[in-house]
């Protein structure tokens, strides 16, 4: 190759390299314009309380003699309008609360570390910054029943019972000789540059409830896929997935104290380990101690709420009705 051709040739890449440039630069861009015009027009639902300098959602609805404290799994992006179908059935006979952590929902992204100790004191604090006194009833979904696994044990006069939602707890690891997911960290910058909503306006189902028609409003929709561009895989949420076999760690000699009544809804799964365990069977090793409990097995998704709300808000009620 001559040295014209050699010389067009860089001229042809560097062109393409500017041009993949400016296409990055515009989206970054239109992105960042389009999240404050969302910002704008979708405020939070709830109260912004102040957490380590940062701001926390904390979404409150219903009275009762129980606060029931809804707490979302990993990747949830907007756990106040996730829980919405529950929280509407629950809010009928109790004060439900809705923590969004930092990372989620309308909540701010934080620089500090995902460590279960950080966590559970920041919902602690912007419990407290809202007013909302305990004692507590927790309701972790998902990755989040570790958290509360760690808050019922240090500080259990706080809490009143626990209620999870196919939750995740520290000794499954060892129980099912599984490992936590773990995420690239270069995906906490799809939502910055705009991709996260690339992602979401291609293909908006992909993040939204998988419910009946009508289950879930209009206008909670479009809030959802809103803040699913712009919370989806930020570095918060990438720090919590690559935690969690710490904060396993951390936890997985703990279990249920004796005196707290705890109700766990698991999914119906036939799946059997070739030794026989089931998550069934799970559940049972971690409630089988305690003085009150119930484990209810539900047909359905993952996120049970999504679909059995009204069955679940109705077993709530009886089971916190017997203490």
């Amino acid at each position: 190759m001559g040295i014209r051709k050699k010389f067009r040739f860089w001229i042809f890449i560097r062109n393409i390299v500017l041009i993949i440039a400016a296409i990055l630069f515009i989206g970054v861009i239109s992105s960042q314009i389009i999240t404050i015009y969302e910002k704008n027009k979708y405020p939070p639902l709830g109260q912004l309380v102040e957490v380590d300098g940062k701001s926390m959602h904390v979404y409150t609805k219903g009275k009762g003699a129980n606060t029931i404290v809804l707490l979302s799994g990993l990747g949830t992006a907007a756990p106040a309008l996730d829980y919405e179908p529950l929280i509407n059935e629950m809010a009928k006979d109790n004060r439900i609360v809705v923590v969004e952590t930092f990372g989620y929902g309308w909540s701010d992204v934080t620089n500090k570390e995902r460590t279960v100790e950080n966590i559970v004191e920041e919902i602690r604090t912007a419990l407290k910054k809202a007013n909302i006194e305990g004692p507590y009833i927790l309701m972790p979904h998902s990755g989040s029943g570790i958290y509360s696994m760690y808050y019922v044990n240090k500080y259990p006069n706080e809490i009143k019972a626990v209620i999870g939602i196919d939750c995740t707890l520290p000794q499954a690891v060892e129980y099912f000789d599984e490992s936590p997911p773990v995420m690239p960290r270069y995906l906490s910058a799809i939502a910055p540059i705009g991709i996260a909503r690339l992602a979401v306006n291609m293909n908006p189902e992909e993040y939204l409830p998988i419910a009946d028609q009508g289950t879930y409003s209009d206008n909670n929709l479009e809030m959802t896929e809103a803040i699913s561009a712009w919370k989806l895989t930020n570095k918060n949420i990438v720090a919590e997935a690559n935690e969690m076999n710490r904060n396993i760690n951390k936890t997985i000699n703990m279990s249920f104290p004796p005196k707290i009544p705890v109700l766990i809804f698991a999914v119906k799964d036939d799946k059997v380990t070739e030794d026989g365990k089931t998550i069934v069977s799970f559940y049972q090793t971690q409630i089988s101690d305690l003085r009150s409990k119930k484990l209810v097995v539900l047909e359905g998704h993952h996120y049970l709420h999504w679909s059995r709300y009204k069955e679940m808000s109705k077993i709530v009620n009886d089971f916190i009705g017997i203490f």
